[in-house]
C-alpha cells in the first residue's frame, strides 16, 4: 500500500494512494458507509500501531461525483469514520502539490459531508472553505457522574461537536490526561442523555475552549476525537462549529479573522461568511507538511498484521 504522511499543525495525516478496499460508486456518504461497515479490519490495520500512531487520520482519495471536483475524499481514524476532516483535507492538499498533481490556487475536493474548497496559497499554506457549519442547541446541561452538570453548545461542522467555553480545566498540555477523562465522560454523558444533531445524530467530538493566556483575544482548545485520542491541531471542524456557535451569539462579524490555538499551540487563522441555510461558511488558514512517503506491507503470518487493538 503506497502512502504519503503529513502533519497539520502536528496533527498526523495518511493519504493512501493505492491499496484501500474498492467502495463502489454513488454519494460519498453511501461509500463512506460501506467503509464504516464492511472494512473494520482494514481500517485497524492502516492506524493502529505498528503502522499506524495515535491520532493519524487517513484520507481514501476516491472518485467524485462531481464534475467540478478534483478528487472525493473519504477519512477515518482508528475510532470511527468521519464525515469530513479540516486538518487531514489540508494534507491532503498539501500532498497532492507534493506529487505534483495540483498547482496554487483553488480546488474543489467533495466529502461525504459536501464540497469544500482549498486554495493552496503556498506549498504549506492552505485555505479551507468548509461546508456550512451550524449551532443546533446552546447550553446544553449534561450530568456527569456525581450529578455534576457541564453545559455546551452542540454544533456542526462536519462532525458532531459539543463544545465547553469556557473549560472547566485548564487547557494545558500538563492537563492532558485530565482533559481526555473529562471529555469523554461528557461525550459518554451527552449521548446517553440524548444530546446531538437534531435527527438524534450521537455527539463524537468533544471540546473545550478558554482564552489564550496571553490577554490577546485569542483562544486555544483541547479536542476529543472518536479514537479517545486529543487533537494536536486546533480542529478545522470543530473550530467551523465554534465559528458557527460565536455568529449565532453575535460575538463576531463576518470577515473578522480570530487566531485558534490547539492544546500544544499550533494555530489557525479563522473568519467566515454566512451561509445559505442560516449557518457559516468557516475559511480555515493552516500549515501542513509532508514527512514521509511510504509502503506499508501486510503480511498473513505477523501476529499483528490487522493492528494492535488492545
Amino acid at each position: 500500500m503506497h502512502v504519503i504522511d503529513s502533519h497539520t499543525g502536528g496533527e498526523p495525516t495518511r493519504v493512501i494512494l493505492d491499496g484501500a478496499p474498492d467502495l463502489g460508486t454513488g454519494p460519498l456518504a453511501e461509500r463512506a458507509k460501506r467503509l464504516a461497515d464492511s472494512h473494520h479490519a482494514f481500517r485497524n490495520a492502516v492506524l493502529r500501531e505498528p503502522r499506524g500512531q495515535p491520532a493519524m487520520v487517513a484520507v481514501v482519495p476516491v472518485p467524485p461525483t462531481r464534475s467540478d471536483c478534483l478528487t472525493g475524499a473519504i477519512y477515518f481514524d482508528a475510532g470511527a469514520v468521519l464525515g469530513m476532516c479540516g486538518h487531514a483535507t489540508i494534507g491532503l492538499a498539501v500532498t497532492l502539490a507534493h506529487l505534483g498533481r495540483i498547482s496554487l490556487g483553488s480546488h474543489r475536493i467533495e466529502t461525504p459531508a459536501g464540497m469544500v474548497e482549498v486554495t493552496l496559497d503556498d506549498p504549506n499554506t492552505v485555505t479551507l472553505q468548509n461546508i456550512e457549519s451550524r449551532r443546533v442547541r446552546k447550553s446544553a446541561p449534561v450530568t456527569l457522574p456525581g450529578q455534576r452538570r457541564v453545559t455546551g453548545d452542540v454544533a456542526y461542522g462536519g462532525n458532531w461537536f459539543f463544545i465547553v467555553d469556557p473549560s472547566p480545566l485548564s487547557v494545558t498540555v500538563d492537563n492532558i490526561p485530565a482533559l481526555t477523562d473529562l471529555s469523554i465522560a461528557l461525550r459518554e454523558a451527552a449521548n446517553a442523555q440524548g444530546i446531538g444533531g437534531e435527527a438524534g445524530q450521537p455527539i463524537d467530538h468533544v471540546i473545550l475552549n478558554e482564552p489564550h493566556p496571553d490577554n490577546t483575544g485569542q483562544h486555544r482548545n483541547f479536542t476529543l476525537c472518536p479514537d479517545n485520542d486529543y487533537d494536536r491541531s486546533p480542529c478545522g471542524t470543530g473550530s467551523s462549529a465554534r465559528l458557527a456557535c460565536l455568529a449565532a451569539d453575535g460575538l463576531l462579524p463576518p470577515d473578522t479573522e480570530i487566531v485558534q490555538h490547539s492544546v500544544i499551540g499550533s494555530q489557525y487563522r479563522l473568519s467566515y461568511q454566512p451561509g445559505p441555510c442560516g449557518g457559516v461558511v468557516a475559511s480555515i488558514v493552516g500549515q501542513a507538511f509532508v514527512h514521509a512517503e511510504t509502503r506499508l506491507f501486510f503480511d498473513p503470518r505477523d501476529p499483528f498484521n490487522s493492528g494492535i487493538t488492545t
